[in-house]
C-alpha cells in the first residue's frame, strides 16, 4: 500500500504541459456549479467525511446513473478513501440500494456502517471480489476508483464484468493515469484501461472484421469515453441485421 501511495504522489506531482495537477484544484466555493442531480447533492453535502472529485465528473455521474436512481441497485465502489463518497452514493441511489465499498487500507473498515458495507481486500484478488459480490447478492454497477494501477484495473475488470447484471454499468474513473508511468501507463501502452477500451470498441464491431474478440468475456452494449472516465454497459447482443419498410 505504501508503494502505491508513493506512486500516486509522484503521479500527482507530475507536470502536465507546464502546469501541475495542484493548479487545477479549487475550493467548493469557487468551483463551477451545474444544475444536474448529482452536482446538487455534491455541493450541498455537509457531512464529516471528505469527498474529493474532479468537478466535471459530477454531471457525468448524473447522466450515467440516472436510470438506476431509486431503483435499489447493487453498487460496488472500489476505493473507499475517506468514506465521503459512500454517503453520496447512498443519498443518490436511495435507502434500498445495496452499497459496498472495498479498499486495501484496513483503516477504511471504520466506514462499515448503516450507510454502506466496507470490506478490506485487494481489487486484484479474484477470490476476494467473488466473495464480496456473493455477499451483495449480485452486481449492477461497479465504480473503479481504486489504485489506478493498470494491472489492478485489468484484474478487477476481468473478474467483475462477468458477474455484472445485464443492463449494468462498469465505470473506471481517473483514467488519465493510463498515460502515467507511475501507474503502469504510457501513451498507447498496452494493458491500460484506455487501450483496453479501444479494443472493446473493436469487439463491439466484431461482426464486420475477421480479427475475432479480444475480450470474449465482456458482453458490451455500449462503451463511452469521457475525460478520465470509461463507462462500459453490459448487454446481450445478437447478430445485427437491417430491414426495409415502405413502398419506395
Amino acid at each position: 500500500m505504501r508503494d502505491i501511495l508513493r506512486q500516486v504522489a509522484r503521479g500527482l506531482r507530475r507536470k502536465r504541459r507546464g502546469r501541475s495537477i495542484a493548479e487545477f484544484a479549487r475550493s467548493a466555493e469557487d468551483a463551477p456549479r451545474a444544475d444536474d442531480a448529482f452536482s446538487q447533492l455534491f455541493f450541498e453535502y455537509d457531512g464529516e467525511r471528505l469527498i474529493h472529485k474532479w468537478a466535471h465528473y459530477l454531471s457525468i455521474y448524473s447522466r450515467l446513473f440516472a436510470p438506476f436512481r431509486n431503483s435499489a441497485p447493487r453498487f460496488l465502489e472500489i476505493g473507499v478513501s475517506q468514506g465521503g463518497s459512500l454517503e453520496m452514493w447512498r443519498s443518490f441511489f436511495g435507502p434500498n440500494a445495496t452499497i459496498f465499498g472495498i479498499d486495501v487500507d484496513s483503516e477504511c473498515a471504520k466506514f462499515d456502517d448503516h450507510i454502506a458495507s466496507v470490506r478490506i481486500g485487494s481489487q486484484a484478488d479474484p477470490a476476494f471480489l467473488h466473495s464480496v459480490v456473493a455477499e451483495m447478492g449480485g452486481l449492477d454497477i461497479v465504480l473503479d476508483d481504486g489504485s489506478h494501477v493498470a494491472s489492478h484495473q485489468a484484474a478487477s475488470l476481468k473478474t467483475l464484468f462477468p458477474l455484472l447484471s445485464y443492463g449494468g454499468l462498469y465505470i473506471v474513473e481517473d483514467a488519465h493515469t493510463a498515460y502515467w508511468s507511475a501507474f503502469e501507463g504510457g501513451y498507447r501502452r498496452r494493458g491500460t484501461i484506455v487501450e483496453t477500451g479501444k479494443s472493446i470498441i473493436d469487439d463491439l464491431h466484431a461482426w464486420y472484421h475477421d480479427r475475432g474478440h479480444r475480450h470474449p468475456d465482456i458482453e458490451v452494449g455500449s462503451i463511452q469515453f469521457f475525460d478520465s472516465i470509461v463507462a462500459i454497459e453490459k448487454q446481450r447482443r445478437s447478430r445485427p441485421f437491417h430491414v426495409k419498410v415502405g413502398a419506395g
